[in-house]
């Protein structure tokens, strides 16, 4: 599907549309490579657990500007890979930057993973780097990719352990929501009974939820951090008073300052590496 061209999506995504085909995305379209680099040290742990082969078909779902994808393509050289997102900007990205680089068996799509009719059983590997957390309907999305999947295929995803084991989120969190209550959230896939329950219901099984623990790069220093941040939450300081405004971007920059290191800002973050096949 080309850039412009109107997705369908299921009612339970219109919000995560309007979003990602929106200013998320265009936000993300502009950070890449910063968001790439904040979750580099898991690149490798992600993709060994993949073990893509030389000849197999990868789906790549939530590819955003498209570096999963690419990575696999360049590992299955004889076969393909197809990334799927709802942002037709990221994806642009995503084209441009497979073209330049070469990786020309690496595709991209706007497409609704949880409705796409995608080939049934026409890859040997699922994966998802942080994109398979937003379905609406989570049991629907992955009866879907299920059916995608070649009996004896693999689902890999990384997802986010749950907010209290990652330094990073509660932090910001508490920071922007500057003396007010933080709001109640759970993330998704966070729960590793939940998550099995889930995968098993749409068809897969042997699931497997390892902690993976990395730290997460945010900048190269304070002002480099603190720009990137803002950029991302500091809308949630925007009903509040300049005095508050500047007493929680103050509070940030503080924080920022006792997370340099020699090699940039550093948090330590805590993900659920999940694994299963389709039986």
């Amino acid at each position: 599907m080309s850039e412009g061209t109107a997705v369908r999506v299921d009612p339970a995504n219109e919000q995560m549309l309007n979003a990602w085909n929106g200013d998320e995305g265009t936000l993300w379209t502009r950070r890449a490579q910063r968001i790439n680099d904040g979750v580099a040290a898991y690149r490798e742990t992600f993709l060994g657990a993949a073990a893509i082969e030389s000849s197999d078909r990868v789906l790549d779902v939530g590819c955003g500007a498209g570096q999963t994808t690419r990575d696999a393509a360049r590992l299955a050289f004889d076969g393909s890979a197809l990334g799927v997102d709802l942002s037709a900007e990221m994806l642009g990205l995503a084209r441009r930057v497979a073209e330049a680089e070469g990786v020309l068996n690496a595709t991209f799509e706007q497409a609704d993973a949880q409705i796409h009719p995608f080939p049934e059983a026409g890859f040997d590997v699922v994966i998802s780097r942080h994109g398979a957390m937003f379905f609406g309907t989570p049991l629907a999305a992955f009866a879907n990719l299920a059916r995608a999947t070649r009996p004896g295929g693999r689902l890999v995803l990384l997802t986010w352990q749950p907010l209290r084991l990652n330094e990073w989120i509660s932090t910001f969190r508490t920071i922007f929501a500057a003396g007010r209550e933080v709001p109640a959230s759970n993330l998704a896939l966070s729960d590793p009974l939940e998550t099995e329950g889930l995968l098993t219901s749409a068809g897969y099984t042997e699931v497997r939820s390892t902690e993976v623990n990395r730290p997460m790069y945010f900048g190269q220093d304070v002002d480099d951090a603190a720009e990137f941040i803002v950029e991302q939450h500091g809308g949630r300081l925007n009903d509040l008073d300049e005095a508050t405004r500047a007493k929680a971007i103050e509070a940030l920059r503080a924080d920022l300052a006792e997370h340099q290191t020699g090699r940039g800002v550093f948090y330590d973050s805590a993900a659920w590496l999940i694994e299963a096949r389709r039986p």
